[in-house]
């Protein structure tokens, strides 16, 4: 396969991936982040002190998180048809990458949080603040850095994810190897995109880092 063949397959499984990653990061971010924050405002000592929550949440994300990604791709193909009428395309895939996403940056959220000092809210509480105002105000902003660590790590696990995605129709860069470079025995292809997946991972890495220590420097400039 010449380049001018392989050209124009790379750009359109490239394109089909960032289109798949973009709109699965952003449902992840709406699902996951609210999620981790309710698992910390639940537990035991949290401002909304409700175990049987708590509990019944833990689960939901441990059962969402352990399920291997390529059962759970094919599991949800009667959802993803009710949901978007296919279940093949980029943009059906949109629907397991989210669920399939969602647990595990909840509970990276929920690291992050955690890692927030006490203090900072038991001042906030002694002012007379609520919690939308301690959730707004302090432990968002505080554990803003690693949330943004969370979310670089998340991206890059939908990246992952979409290669699979390429197995049962999802097309990217996943379903263009499968294609075109395991049962075409086409080794070039295939060499070719695993470089440029592991160029765009380490771009994004690169991004998520840089954000990640402005963001702390800022913080201890404030401070």
């Amino acid at each position: 396969m010449t380049w001018e063949e392989m050209r124009p397959l790379l750009e359109q499984g490239t394109i089909d991936t960032l289109y798949m990653v973009l709109w699965s990061t952003l449902v992840t971010l709406a699902g996951g982040l609210p999620l981790g924050v309710l698992l910390v405002l639940t537990d035991k000592g949290g401002l909304l002190q409700n175990r049987p929550v708590n509990k019944v949440i833990g689960v939901i994300v441990n059962i969402g998180r352990s399920l291997p990604f390529i059962i759970l791709l094919v599991a949800l193909i009667p959802v993803t048809t009710l949901v978007v009428g296919t279940f093949i395309g980029p943009t059906a895939m949109i629907v397991p990458l989210s669920i399939g996403a969602i647990p595990f940056f909840a509970r990276l959220v929920e690291t992050a949080i955690r890692e927030v000092d006490h203090g900072l809210v038991e001042a906030v509480q002694s002012m007379g603040g609520g919690i939308p105002t301690i959730v707004g105000k302090v432990l968002l902003p505080q554990a803003l850095p690693s949330l943004i660590a969370a979310l670089t790590t998340t991206v890059i696990t939908l990246i992952s994810y979409s290669a699979l995605a390429g197995a049962v129709g999802g097309e990217g860069l996943g379903s263009k190897v499968i294609t075109y470079g395991y049962q075409r025995f086409e080794t070039n292809f295939m060499l070719i995109t695993v470089v440029l997946l592991i160029v765009i991972v380490t771009v994004i890495q690169l991004i998520g880092d840089l954000a990640v220590r402005l963001l702390a420097r800022r913080g201890r400039t404030a401070s």
